[in-house]
């Protein structure tokens, strides 16, 4: 089993970096020839402003009485320059929107593997294009480019007076430094000026993401070469922001990067055509050396070339616009050399993905072939699936063993001769023994194929469909977070196709009413939710009113360290009120701007740490240990909510109590009462493994039932494949100068409470079943690769930012799976059966 899981680590880690070479290798090309416009430029120096996290529709709305929050900038768009929206991509950060300022593309795509900081990576910028270059700014600018308007609105919000206010604090600052470079300069009319912003930020203080509030930035721009100006009666721009910012009767002109902006050019009809005529030939020079790249390392009778932008139509399309520049046919030059960009960025994107659909396949027939392997392993060794069909081993053929070596000779010999990277050697050879291993197993698949036709064919589609919709279910919900509300219906469901609506009448009206309530979180919404203290009250006092009826129980029992149980419960009744308090008085606080008070900082983190050790004070009965753990949960959850969420581990951990009880159900022995089993378990350190059995067919469903209720903690109130889905003031009751790092630890904790939750529940359900956790993730392994298959298809490497970076986590979640349920088992088996004593000798429970 060990040397099965080393090598099947190794295999994941292989797959997993699979997508860098696939999806995310660098797209720059570099030994291009220079090209230049043969005019002189309109402007000798450039300046650019770049405001860090300034929304578009910040700038330029009006205050409350009516003046604009930015009256120079304000005063450049109705007299001086153009204006418009730059619409930046994800990440919203720093780096990258300076990168795209600078440089003219989007951030180099192999960067999202090193993060946005400083990973330099060489690229033709303005910057080694200018003759000088000076930057002012913060040292954390000048290097990072971290603080400004963009650290105000971690703090207060983009909605806050501060953040509005440091908007004429940097409107003032323009000013004054256009004021004293045109003095330098005297006046010669030779500056061009550009402000804009490198992203935005939501209204909870976040960037990073896709929002649209992240995505609009500011442009204005103005002085040499710029446009003057214009008024228009109809926008191309219609929306409810031109009335709303009274720039209605203002040309708007918005940009993306990568294309020079003509329209903004104030020059000559053949300046413009000629620097787009220039553009043209840049990216074409690209184009040319990435085909010379490809083709030189190809060989020739397998290389096929980008048939829409040929040598011919090449030098077709750059003779037929230099014929109508010289024409004076300015507007059919530009537009023809838009044409030869389109195809140039086409063919440069064709040979950038040449090999993408060789290594897939490679990738594919690995993934196919490990799951495979992992099915036949639980099938021979542990299960019962094949008990009375002949299990004889039969050797490998030499033959087969030579076949294989045969072919992974020819692999290596292939890839050599192209001059192939050393990963494309692991992607392509893997699957060699892998498969070998596999059809080493054939008697196997023999007696297995065997037992299936046992099945009415009927009912094997049943089956099949059931496990497939279930599988699909779980996908979609990484997507659409509502999939998880009709599984939980669908579970709700559950009890009336089976023997428990007359078995346990009560238990499954139990387990029909939870699902239905834990169904409503999924359709609630992940971002941009205002904070509702009092639903984080009514949580806190949900949760005493449920231990005040433990303690009703606990007083109605007659062993002897009743006193000792009854200590913990009030002690950690009290954590839960002192809680509600912290989290109360923090809001009202910051309402009033007075700042997070130290007792309540103190006050949450001693809750925090102490969440830890108060369950290992509790007994390791089943339903003590369990509920202690909630407690200790739920008092930290609670400084750690801001709204409804703070009711979710609440009602996952009854429907999980409730689920425990549906598994004893499932195996009752008709000799022993329910109540009877329940009272006589105890979590144990160390489990009889002889009462482990063999894996039965029902045991799927029981490994499918946990990896769903995990993808709801995932999902239920929050989308862990996005940091934009969760809201700093989760944390201010801990901190709130913005520390990345603390914030990070303090959320991931909050996400790792209901999980911790589900897998104790686990614990007992594994207790109460028999069930070895080690074949059970033999099970979950299985299921998280067939999910990773499909998230590997769905990778992106275009479009946005958010969609690729999700595209990532969700494939790094499901292939991370299988390892996280080891850590998490360790913990939740750390939690439910270790026990700390406070008088330094254990002691023996009374029944």
């Amino acid at each position: 089993m060990l040397l099965f899981f080393i090598l099947g680590l190794l295999v994941h880690f292989v797959f997993f970096g699979s997508i860098f070479d696939i999806y995310f290798t660098s797209p720059l090309v570099h030994g291009m020839t220079p090209q230049f416009t043969p005019l002189p430029p309109p402007a000798k120096r450039l300046v650019l402003f770049v405001a860090d996290g300034l929304r578009a529709d910040a700038l330029y709305e009006f205050d409350e009485n009516g003046n604009p929050r930015a009256p120079f900038i304000r005063n450049i768009i109705m007299h001086e320059g153009s204006w418009g929206i730059s619409h930046t991509r994800v990440p919203t950060e720093s780096r990258p929107g300076h990168v795209a300022l600078i440089a003219g593309f989007y951030e180099d795509v192999s960067a999202v593997a090193k993060g946005w900081k400083e990973n330099p990576v060489g690229f033709d910028s303005l910057i080694n294009e200018s003759k000088y270059t000076w930057s002012w700014g913060s040292p954390d600018i000048l290097t990072m480019f971290a603080k400004g308007i963009d650290t105000n609105g971690h703090a207060h919000r983009p909605t806050s007076r501060e953040y509005k206010d440091n908007i004429k604090i940097v409107d003032d600052g323009i000013k004054e430094i256009v004021s004293m470079l045109e003095h330098f300069y005297g006046n010669d009319g030779k500056t061009a000026f550009i402000f804009t912003s490198d992203h935005g930020m939501t209204d909870w203080g976040f960037h990073g993401a896709g929002h649209p509030s992240e995505t609009l930035t500011p442009f204005v721009t103005w002085g040499a070469g710029i446009k003057y100006p214009q008024k228009v009666s109809v926008q191309k721009f219609d929306d409810a922001f031109l009335k709303e910012w009274k720039l209605e009767n203002w040309k708007r002109q918005d940009i993306h990067q990568g294309i020079l902006p003509i329209d903004y050019l104030n020059n000559t009809d053949l300046f413009r055509a000629e620097s787009m005529f220039t553009n043209a030939m840049q990216i074409l020079e690209q184009f040319k050396v990435k085909m010379t790249q490809k083709k030189e390392a190809i060989l020739p009778f397998f290389f096929t070339p980008f048939k829409l932008l040929s040598e011919s139509k090449q030098l077709n399309i750059l003779r037929k616009a230099r014929s109508y520049i010289k024409q004076r046919k300015y507007d059919e030059a530009v537009s023809l050399c838009k044409e030869l960009i389109h195809l140039a960025l086409k063919g440069l994107s064709y040979y950038h993905t040449y090999d993408r659909f060789f290594l897939g396949v490679n990738v594919v027939l690995g993934f196919v072939g490990w799951t495979s392997y992992a099915s036949l392993l639980i099938i021979k060794s542990h299960s019962n699936l094949t008990r009375g069909v002949s299990k004889e081993v039969k050797k490998p053929s030499h033959l087969l063993a030579c076949s294989f070596i045969a072919l992974g000779v020819l692999v290596a010999f292939f890839l050599l001769i192209q001059d192939c990277p050393w990963t494309y050697y692991i992607y392509c050879l893997l699957p060699i023994p892998i498969w070998y291993a596999v059809l080493r197993e054939f008697g196997v698949i023999q007696d297995f194929v065997l037992f299936v036709l046992t099945f009415p064919p009927s009912q094997l589609v049943a089956y099949l469909f059931i496990f497939t919709l279930g599988i699909e279910v779980l996908v979609l919900s990484f997507f659409y977070r509502y999939t998880l509300t009709a599984g939980l219906v669908a579970f709700a469901c559950w009890p009336f196709i089976t023997q428990l609506r007359t078995q346990a009448k009560s238990i499954s009206l139990s387990w029909i009413f939870f699902s239905l309530l834990l169904a409503v979180f999924p359709l609630m919404p992940v971002v941009g939710r205002k904070p509702d203290i009092f639903l984080v009250m009514g949580a806190g006092l949900l949760v005493l009113l449920l231990s005040l009826c433990v303690v009703t129980s606990l007083l109605k029992r007659k062993d002897h360290f009743i006193n000792e149980e009854l200590l913990l419960h009030l002690v950690q009744m009290l954590s839960i009120v002192l809680s509600m308090y912290v989290v109360y008085t923090t809001h009202d606080s910051l309402l009033k701007k007075q700042g997070l008070p130290v007792f309540n900082q103190i006050i949450s983190w001693i809750t925090l740490a102490s969440s830890f050790v108060l369950p290992l004070l509790s007994p390791t009965r089943l339903f003590e240990r369990l509920f202690s753990i909630l407690l200790s949960s739920m008092s930290a959850y609670l400084l750690l909510s801001t709204g409804y969420e703070a009711l979710f581990p609440l009602v996952l951990s009854c429907l999980m109590f409730v689920w425990i009880q549906v598994e004893q159900e499932t195996l009752r022995q008709p000799s022993v009462s329910y109540k009877q089993k329940v009272t006589s378990l105890q979590f144990t350190c160390s489990p009889d493994i002889t009462q482990f059995r063999q894996l039965y067919l029902d045991d799927v469903r029981r490994a499918f039932f946990l990896v769903f209720f995990l993808v709801t903690a995932f999902f239920g109130t929050g989308n862990i494949a996005s940091i934009n889905s969760f809201d700093l003031a989760s944390v201010y009751c801990f901190l709130t100068v913005f520390s990345p790092f603390m914030m990070g630890a303090l959320m991931m904790w909050k996400i790792l409470i209901p999980f911790v939750l589900v897998m104790c529940a686990f614990e007992a359900v594994q207790l109460t079943t028999q069930l070895s956790s080690k074949r059970l993730f033999l099970m979950v392994l299985i299921i998280s690769d067939i999910m990773a298959l499909h998230f590997f298809f769905l990778v992106k490497d275009d479009g946005s930012w958010l969609d690729i970076g999700t595209s990532i986590s969700h494939y790094v979640i499901v292939m991370s799976m299988t390892i996280v349920l080891v850590f998490l088992n360790g913990l939740a088996h750390l939690l439910t059966t270790k026990k700390l004593e406070l008088c330094g000798k254990p002691k023996s429970h009374l029944i």
